[in-house]
């Protein structure tokens, strides 16, 4: 399986902005990483009347679009995927964050915004393994500046360097 490291926190904590700052100094360390973005509400990602979303109305297991720049493959599941059915449509990169999916278990930054009044995860949670906040608190976890980006993007490299 490849190397996963859950990026979380509660609903306006911070997560995308945090990954989004992430994604490049990660590459500018020389890591491939890909982004899970898990969401509780139904999502449709294909657009209404295309000849993919008709497709997959018709009735196609899978619709795969290609074109010389990306591709994109829409397909029905009659249940959520497990994350190594996640992970395994995915290529093969050095790091796969996870956004949001808290409940999984797998090794996770704690994504903590004062403002959000929300309590802290990692009391509650085994697989937490630092915090990236703007307050601090009573614990022996690592924690890094959530503003500090670089700090953070330092922690999973080294992470994913003693993890191998």
């Amino acid at each position: 399986m490849q190397k996963v490291l859950g990026i979380a926190g509660w609903s306006g904590s911070g997560k995308t902005t945090l990954i989004g700052a992430l994604l490049p100094l990660l590459a500018a360390r020389g890591l491939t990483v890909s982004v899970i973005k898990h969401s509780h509400h139904d999502i449709e990602l294909d657009v209404a009347g295309k000849d993919s979303q008709r497709h997959r109305a018709s009735g196609a297991h899978e619709v795969m679009v290609v074109s010389p720049y990306r591709f994109g493959l829409f397909a029905e599941t009659p249940q959520a995927l497990t994350l190594e059915q996640q992970l395994s449509r995915l290529a093969a990169v050095d790091l796969v964050l996870l956004e949001g999916q808290k409940t999984l278990p797998v090794p996770r930054i704690e994504v903590h915004r004062s403002a959000c009044a929300k309590p802290w995860l990692y009391p509650d949670d085994p697989f937490v393994i630092a915090l990236a906040s703007d307050c601090a608190a009573e614990t022996d976890l690592p924690q890094l500046p959530l503003d500090d980006h670089a700090a953070i993007a330092d922690f999973i490299a080294n992470w994913l360097k003693d993890s191998a």
